[in-house]
């Protein structure tokens, strides 16, 4: 147990700097730049997402899967592989988003282009998070995003006596790039870019379903965001965005504990499979309670003049969304609990199954309602989803949890010995 919460605080530490990271970027730039700008930040940030779920489907997952609590040298030929695998998912989307951006030209265009220079670096430097967190050594992970927050202090600076879309972005990816390099020094393991294609083929059959998995999660999410654009404008995208960075706080409790998540449910499960039901419910109750109290907390405790201190002109629309993008990640953060419980299982036909159905009803939702209502209706229709899909969720997982049990029992029955039967 001890074990267990060093690890999980280390988790919650780690990702309480990424998500101070992430809040800093977001209202620098929402008050730098005003809505429209920063709309079109925003749709470069949640492309970032996306890139980092393929990464992670493809390069880390399977790592945190089959590589946690292992001996050092296999850890090692593993992460060198992998965080290759992550190289070449950065370096492959950041060709496409430049040229997207080359073409598409302006404000967006711009963006584009700086996120494309920044993907390789960005995508290693999670990888390394994740080979950490593996390893069970969470402080060299929360050292790697310290030194990116610490980085991005001057180079934000610097950005904001020019400020754009590009300089902003080439801040805040140069800094994740300096943290990739800080914590490559600390792993002690040279990426081999030439083994990507190697760890690919022995972990495809858990890479290629997390990747459609996890992009489907990404994409569901971006879809979204384009369509409000398409229907409701770019600065619908932006209020959105800045309700969502209201919740930050609460994101530092549902990705740190996702980041030991998996690994933690892994050794569940290696101990006794049916204790992996109480111990995902458990996990997904504490994220559901502390969204909820956050939410509730800003919508009873925060002054109009501080939403506007944080978010300039964005505050004035996006305090409406507050309610229900509250709900939105209490429903999120409870069905994490089954999704990792699910990962643990390495089955993933099953967690397939279920990411599809959830992100289908979030995009059916998340457009939907902006077509009807704009950003307030987006952001109804997307709790809405993720409710409903809260029952897939955790179906899916006792259908697995039965499966993995009934599995074990006939084994062990298989490996009786013919004495052992006579007796």
């Amino acid at each position: 147990m001890r074990g267990v919460l060093r690890r999980l605080t280390w988790g919650l530490a780690d990702q309480a700097v990424t998500s101070l990271v992430s809040f800093v970027v977001g209202i620098v730039v929402a008050r730098s730049l005003g809505a429209l700008e920063f709309g079109a930040f925003s749709l470069a940030w949640v492309t970032y997402g996306v890139v980092v779920n393929i990464s992670r489907g493809l390069a880390t997952d399977p790592l945190a899967v089959r590589f946690s609590g292992v001996d050092r040298p296999a850890w090692r030929t593993a992460v060198a592989s992998s965080s290759g695998m992550a190289i070449v998912v950065g370096l492959t989307t950041g060709a496409i988003s430049a040229g997207i951006g080359a073409v598409v030209g302006g404000r967006i265009g711009a963006a584009f282009v700086a996120l494309g220079i920044v993907l390789p670096g960005l995508m290693l430097q999670d990888s390394w998070r994740f080979a950490f967190f593996a390893a069970g050594h969470g402080g060299k992970a929360f050292v790697s995003d310290m030194t990116w927050a610490l980085a991005l202090v001057p180079l934000l600076y610097l950005a904001s006596q020019d400020a754009s879309v590009t300089s902003f972005v080439l801040a805040w990816g140069g800094a994740g790039v300096f943290a990739a390099l800080v914590s490559g020094v600390q792993a002690g393991v040279l990426p081999r870019v030439t083994r990507a294609r190697h760890w690919l083929r022995d972990h495809r059959d858990l890479s290629l379903r997390y990747l459609t998995e996890n992009v489907t999660l990404s994409g569901a999410y971006q879809l979204r965001m384009y369509g409000l654009g398409a229907f409701a404008g770019v600065a619908a995208v932006g209020t959105v965005r800045g309700a969502e960075m209201l919740l930050g706080p609460f994101f530092i409790v549902l990705s740190g504990i996702g980041l030991v998540a998996v690994p933690e449910a892994a050794r569940v499960l290696r101990r006794a499979a049916p204790r992996l039901w109480v111990f995902c419910l458990l996990l997904g109750g504490a994220q559901a309670v502390a969204a909820l109290a956050w939410g509730l907390l800003l919508l009873v405790a925060l002054p109009d003049s501080w939403g506007r201190a944080l978010l300039g002109e964005v505050w004035l629309t996006a305090a409406a969304l507050v309610l229900p993008a509250t709900l939105s990640v209490t429903f999120a953060g409870f069905n994490t609990g089954a999704a990792a419980g699910l990962r643990a299982l390495g089955i993933a036909r099953r967690s397939l199954k279920a990411q599809l159905c959830a992100s289908a009803f979030y995009l059916v939702g998340g457009v939907s309602g902006g077509a009807i209502g704009g950003a307030l209706g987006s952001s109804w229709g997307a709790a809405c989803a993720t409710f409903c899909a809260g029952f897939v969720w955790w179906v899916t997982l006792r259908a697995g949890i039965r499966e993995r049990v009934q599995l074990e029992s006939e084994l062990d029955s298989v490996q009786e010995t013919p004495e052992m039967r006579n007796t």
